[in-house]
């Protein structure tokens, strides 16, 4: 049975924990004739104002670059062994602001959620490396799956705050 949860923090002991464990996630998106590519990455997660919110240090590449210009909509799996999982439906945005590279670099630094998230710097430079980019990540819809019993249950923000940039034509709220 899935049970949809009234606030993020219902449900942010279990992310954390699940996300913290696996760490690596099978992030989807699509081109643009709507077919599926799949990369495992590692992103990070924050909650800003009891919403999360998730980060991706990566490179730009032409194929992620395209695809997320074309539909920034985003999924992130991660799955354990033991069925554990947690399912992400998000929208990328790429950002350069040097406050935000730096605010990521220091959340993968100390990880976040505690066990996911490395040291950038056995990848780019600094913060300020121009072969760093970040993907600001906006999930409107979560889902948790305890392994043990199947128990589902999923977050999505209230309609009346909830923020699509592709619908509204502009950008992810900061």
């Amino acid at each position: 049975m899935t049970l949809k949860v009234p606030s993020f923090d219902t449900i942010k002991d279990e992310f954390d924990a699940y996300v913290g464990s696996i760490g690596y996630a099978t992030m989807v998106t699509v081109d643009a004739h709507n077919r599926p590519r799949t990369r495992v990455l590692i992103p990070v997660w924050e909650v800003v104002d009891g919403a999360p919110l998730g980060w991706l240090a990566t490179y730009r590449t032409p194929v992620k670059a395209a695809h997320i210009a074309g539909n920034p909509h985003t999924n992130f799996s991660y799955w354990s062994p033991g069925n554990n999982s947690v399912a992400i439906d998000a929208v990328a945005e790429w950002t350069d602001d040097p406050t935000d590279k730096q605010h990521v670099w220091d959340l993968y630094r100390r990880t976040s959620p505690r066990g996911a998230g490395y040291d950038l710097g056995g990848f780019w430079r600094s913060p300020s490396d121009p072969q760093l980019h970040v993907l600001r990540l906006t999930p409107w819809r979560i889902q948790v799956i305890r392994g043990a019993d199947l128990r589902s249950r999923i977050w999505q923000p209230e309609l009346s705050t909830r923020r699509d940039p592709v619908a509204a034509g502009s950008s992810v709220p900061r």
